[in-house]
Order: structure tokens, then C-alpha cells, then sequence
């Protein structure tokens, strides 16, 4: 497995095409928690996570499922290929959304680009919804794989855990990647999952378990890129436990009076977005120039979507209703949800 992922390591660090697309992706996540959080004050940031949507979302085949966490669920969409303002249009129900209004695309981003949603309203379910997507896909030989991405304390959950165990007992082609930004609303990782590693767990269902710095973009790619290939080629799921930070609170309103300055101050100095910015400029894939105008860009994008969005209209009375909201979307990709 060491020498599997120190390979793939190697492979991803020289990958510019991939790395551009992961850095790109993690600026346009911070700049839409920037906007968005400037409007709704319940917006759930994922500043200081923005490796791991990069690395589980970014580079996939279009056939894949992803399931993932909900924060990072609109820049998980946008790296697969949904629309920026229809996305930002989502958050607020407005009738140009995908759904046309009918859920907030923060919670169910568009399952027409493969995204699976928190559809019970519920944490754990998602990794059933995805083990089920794994399953239909080794029914129907199609070679697709699924990720769900989950956080600490849905790790505890009772149907995570059936999630796993399944998915390991079938041998099905899942990558688990535990998001743990060390926080479950309030509480401490270290208070609701012990002093162990959740990658342990691994050995518990009979798969693997990796533990990976998910403020290392280039890391934690190599190891779920390991972990899909194992997948794709019948290895059976692995379980991935990026360890990263929120660095704001549950919400970016919320005051987080249950951590201290100093923690929040030395994981800011982790910023994942400054580390893979660094690789960048000494591989000579990025100079000053070139990342301050990606950066304007991506600023004036988001602006101009979101103040697109806000102006859209709200839908109509008739629009609200449930034909075609998910089994339209799901029949004309032809797989089970």
C-alpha cells in the first residue's frame, strides 16, 4: 500500500493539468463560502477543508458517484461540471436552480451530475446511498465507482457503520473518506470518536485504512486514487481519513466560544490552499501573475452568479411538486438511486 500510494504521490505531483484543476477548484470554494456567507449567515463554510473536496471530487469519470459532505456540497457540484449561478440560485429555491426551487443545492447538489444528496435530511445515509450506487454499478458491470464523503461524528453513526460493512462483505467499489475537520457541531473529534484513528476502523470491517493529512492536497489525492483503482479493479472499498480543520465555526455565525484563538491561529498556518499554491509556483506550473488573475477571475465569477441568482425569480406555484426530481434525472443517466 506505501509503495502503492508514494507512486501515485509522484504521479499526482507532476500531474499540472489535475493540479490546476484542484487549485482552481479549492480558490472557488473558498470565494463561494466568502459570498454566500455574506448572505446567509447559516452557510456552513468549508474554509480550511478545501483539499479534500479538491481531491475527492476533482478528476473523476463521469460515470462515478460521489455522495458528498455537505460542506463543500456546491464547489463538489461545481468540480463536476454544474452550473455556477444555477448553483448559487439553489441556495435561496429560486426557480432557475437545477431543482427549480424545490431544495437548497448546499444540501442536494444536481443528481444529473452524478451528486448524491442528503436527501433524509440525515448525515449517515449517504454512505448507504452510495454503497448502493456500488452495488447497482456491480450489477450492471459498468466500472463506476463511488465516494462518499462523511465527518467525524457521522462516523459514530449506526448506519455508517452498515454502510461500510456491506460495502466490505460485497467487496464493492466505495472509497470512504471521513472528513474530519476535528469538530462535530462542538464537540471534540478526540470526545466523540476516542483517541484512535477512525482510518482503524479499517481493520474492523476488512478493508483498508488509510489516515492522510487532508490539508495536503497532493497526498490525499494519491491516496484515493489508490483506493479507486482498487475499486475499479474489484479490491473491494477502503476507508480515507482526511484530517483537516474547520476553520470557522459550525456556521459562519456561529462564535465557536468552544475553542480557543491559538488552536484556530495554528491551523491557519496549515491553509491548504497556500500549500498546494506553493508546489505549484516551485514546480514552475504558476507565477504571481498568473495566480492573481485566476484569483479576480474567479471573484468577479462568483459575484456576477451570485448577483445573477439573487435577482432570479422565485418558482411558481405549479413548479413546486415532486414529478421528475430525482427519477427523471436518474433514468436519463440510466443507474439506480
Amino acid at each position: 500500500m506505501t509503495t502503492a500510494v508514494e507512486q501515485a504521490r509522484r504521479r499526482v505531483a507532476a500531474d499540472g493539468v489535475l493540479l490546476r484543476q484542484m487549485y482552481e477548484t479549492m480558490l472557488a470554494s473558498r470565494e463561494i463560502d466568502r459570498a454566500a456567507g455574506s448572505a446567509d449567515g447559516h452557510w456552513h463554510a468549508a474554509e480550511g477543508e478545501e483539499a479534500v473536496i479538491a481531491a475527492c471530487y476533482c478528476g473523476l469519470r463521469e460515470r462515478d458517484w460521489v455522495a458528498p459532505h455537505y460542506r463543500g456540497m456546491v464547489a463538489a457540484a461545481l468540480a463536476r461540471g454544474a452550473d455556477l449561478r444555477r448553483l448559487l440560485a439553489g441556495l435561496t429555491g429560486k426557480a432557475t436552480s437545477h431543482s427549480r426551487g424545490r431544495y437548497r443545492s448546499d444540501v442536494c447538489a444536481p443528481i444529473e451530475h452524478r451528486l448524491i444528496g442528503l436527501y433524509s435530511g440525515a448525515l449517515g445515509p449517504t454512505l448507504e446511498y452510495a454503497t448502493g450506487t456500488a452495488l447497482a454499478a456491480k450489477l450492471d458491470g459498468s466500472g463506476a465507482v463511488a465516494i462518499a464523503v462523511f465527518g467525524d461524528g457521522t462516523s459514530s453513526r449506526g448506519n455508517a457503520h452498515e454502510a461500510i460493512n456491506l460495502a466490505a462483505v460485497l467487496g464493492l467499489g466505495v472509497v470512504f473518506v471521513c472528513q474530519n475537520n476535528q469538530y462535530a457541531i462542538s464537540m471534540p473529534a478526540a470526545h466523540g470518536v476516542g483517541a484512535r484513528a477512525i482510518a482503524d476502523r479499517g481493520a474492523a470491517y476488512g478493508i483498508e485504512g488509510v489516515a492522510v493529512d487532508g490539508n495536503d492536497a497532493i497526498a490525499l489525492r494519491a491516496a484515493i486514487e489508490v483506493a479507486i483503482d482498487r475499486a475499479r479493479t474489484g479490491g473491494g472499498p477502503t476507508l480515507i481519513e482526511a484530517q483537516t480543520y474547520r476553520v470557522s465555526g459550525h456556521l459562519v455565525a456561529d462564535p465557536s466560544p468552544y475553542r480557543n484563538a491559538d488552536e484556530v491561529a495554528a491551523w491557519r498556518e496549515r491553509d491548504p490552499i497556500a500549500r498546494l499554491r506553493s508546489h505549484l509556483v516551485s514546480a514552475g506550473l504558476l507565477d504571481e501573475a498568473s495566480d492573481q488573475a485566476l484569483r479576480e477571475r474567479l471573484r468577479r465569477e462568483v459575484d456576477a452568479a451570485m448577483a445573477l441568482a439573487a435577482a432570479d425569480p422565485a418558482p411558481a406555484a405549479e413548479t413546486i411538486g415532486t414529478d421528475e426530481v430525482f427519477a427523471g434525472a436518474a433514468r436519463d443517466h440510466g443507474s439506480a438511486t
